[in-house]
């Protein structure tokens, strides 16, 4: 009689801790570890690791599947890096609670934040539910190939008390005791956390603040103090002056959020980058969050591990092309289409060039420039280009115009070459400031964004990345294949309270990756017209991940969806 539901044989645990991996044997029996050893006994089936890495699946607690949840099984692209749990509902918008009458608006408020097509929102969601527990409740009828978990969004909230008044409106008492009850109504019905967004850099798709962008600290701490009474849920928010909007606002925001977290002993995790405005503050940030944690209070500076890039490429958002009059007798056509045109035609390709450079401020718009514009590579993304990789240095070298290497990157591969402008974590042309911030104590990594920026930016495959470029590809210092995979599965799992899964131990849920590391690598991201009512989003696949197991199931195996969903929602 087989002793396990499943054994994977003979591969390198990870276990997640960070301690060195070691070839063992891992037995699992009802969805959970059951052991781990070498020699096990008999499984109803068994997975030759041999040469392969055996992980805990990722824990991604920054993603925007608020909506993505209700029509899509997978919730791609991040099942496909090994991702097996899944947090939404971050930087403070979602859609519950939310008025009969308010729809369009939610909608409206999430298009402009992270930039998920209004009309794929509208088409997918079934706004089956009001409040916030009547939401859960839909999610918890879902079965995914991923465990999932929600966030209060506050700035749903400030919207369904305050209405008009919720964008730049101060909040009463009354409005405060109101907010309290909602939110403590979301949390006691197994929402993980609360989020908030307080960036002048998100608005709505009508260029509005996101409800509570202004708020007072007062009512933050008010509203946040639900938290430390009901003894759980994390809060979670983009801070003011985040992206160098404001230089003095990160020690404010410092100073009231470890106000919050010391008097609700609940954990505070916040974005964390590297701006142009001010390239070394964020050391300062990571400073205070150390006096912090050494009181014992729990401040998260939520970090990127690469930078944020936004995507430029033929049919997409950010198309250079759009804005020369030649190419709009292309636009019905393909995109391979288009890119075969442009290349069998050199008066077509001459002319697009003077058109792109007439209009270049129309489509390089500061504080970007050419100098930080790269061709992402077709055969493999290069997430960390060097300086002279750039458009600007390329043209030089050759002596044409930075525009003659954009149109060619554009219509290579098909016309599926990308460029791409690192934003944010790269004003000295390297990561160097990523691995101080990856090696950092208090650090948690986060800020994938699966689900969102759907047509400009695609980083839902960061846990490949980690791997890949951290661990393996990087020219200069490097970091343990150990020291990641924890930085991605106990690390974050801990944050949130997720304390049965992180880690492969007995008794731990069998999430699991087993992963080709030799041959582990994200493709390019393509575009694509899957969203409901054919909405376009990038989207980017992998290669070297063996199996992915969800609570002992197989769901991914070689890229490819088994049809196995044993993901639920999780409640705390």
């Amino acid at each position: 009689m087989a002793k396990f539901d499943m054994v994977v044989r003979g591969g390198t645990v990870i276990d997640g801790t960070g301690t060195p991996g070691r070839r063992q044997d891992l037995g699992i029996r009802d969805g959970k570890v059951a052991e781990i050893g070498t020699a096990l006994g008999p499984g109803k089936r068994a997975i030759d690791a041999d040469g392969l890495l055996v992980t805990p699946g990722f824990v991604d607690i920054h993603t925007h599947f608020d909506g993505q949840v209700t029509w899509d099984t997978c919730l791609s692209p991040s099942c496909w890096h090994g991702v097996t749990t899944a947090v939404f509902g971050n930087c403070g918008v979602g859609f519950a609670p939310v008025k009969p009458d308010r729809h369009e608006w939610l909608v409206g408020l999430m298009e402009g934040v992270e930039d998920i097509p209004g009309t794929a929102l509208h088409e997918g969601i079934t706004w089956q539910w009001e409040s916030f527990p009547e939401y859960l409740e839909h999610l918890a009828s879902l079965d995914r190939a991923v465990d999932f978990a929600a966030q209060v969004p506050y700035a749903a909230v400030r919207a369904y008390v305050m209405e008009e008044r919720a964008i730049e409106g101060a909040a009463t008492l009354e409005d405060i005791q109101q907010m309290r009850l909602l939110i403590g109504e979301g949390i006691s019905a197994g929402a993980v956390g609360l989020s908030m967004n307080r960036t002048l850099a998100h608005r709505a798709i009508d260029g509005s603040m996101v409800p509570g962008t202004n708020a007072e600290h007062d009512e933050i701490v008010g509203v946040a103090s639900v938290l430390g009474e009901l003894g759980k849920g994390v809060l979670e928010l983009a801070p003011a002056g985040v992206t160098g909007d404001d230089l003095n606002a990160p020690a404010r925001e410092v100073a009231w959020m470890r106000r919050v977290a010391a008097e609700t002993g609940r954990p505070v995790t916040y974005v964390l980058v590297q701006h142009d405005a001010a390239p070394d503050a964020w050391r300062t940030i990571l400073d205070h969050a150390s006096e912090a944690r050494a009181q014992g209070v729990a401040l998260y500076p939520q970090i990127h591990g690469r930078s944020p890039m936004m995507l430029m490429g033929i049919g997409s958002k950010l198309d250079p092309l759009q804005y020369c009059p030649s190419y709009a007798a292309l636009e019905p056509l393909t995109i391979q289409a288009r890119a075969e045109r442009i290349a069998a035609d050199a008066d077509l390709f001459n002319k697009l060039v003077d058109e792109l450079t007439a209009a270049r401020g129309r489509w390089l718009f500061p504080p970007y420039t050419l100098e930080k514009l790269f061709p992402l590579g077709a055969a493999a993304p290069q997430y960390e280009p060097r300086q002279d990789q750039s458009v600007a240095a390329q043209a030089r070298a050759r002596d044409c115009a930075p525009e003659v290497v954009i149109v060619e990157t554009l219509i290579a591969n098909r016309g599926r070459g990308l460029l791409n402008i690192p934003i944010l974590n790269y004003s000295a042309f390297n990561h160097d400031p990523v691995l101080e911030m990856l090696e950092h104590p208090t650090t948690v990594l986060g800020l994938a964004d699966g689900g969102a920026h759907c047509n400009a930016i695609c980083d839902g495959g960061i846990t490949t990345h980690m791997l890949t470029h951290w661990a393996r590809d990087r020219e200069g210092a490097k970091l343990p294949v150990e020291t990641l995979v924890k930085k991605m599965t106990q690390d974050t799992a801990a944050v949130y309270g997720f304390h049965d899964r992180g880690v492969l131990a007995e008794g731990m849920r069998a999430d699991v990756n087993l992963i080709d590391f030799d041959n582990l690598a994200q493709l390019t991201p393509r575009l694509v017209n899957d969203l409901p009512g054919g909405a376009p989003r990038f989207i980017q696949e992998s290669q070297g991940y063996v199996a992915t197991l969800c609570a002992g199931e197989v769901t991914f195996e070689n890229g490819e969806h088994t049809g196995a969903r044993p993901g639920r929602l999780i409640r705390r």
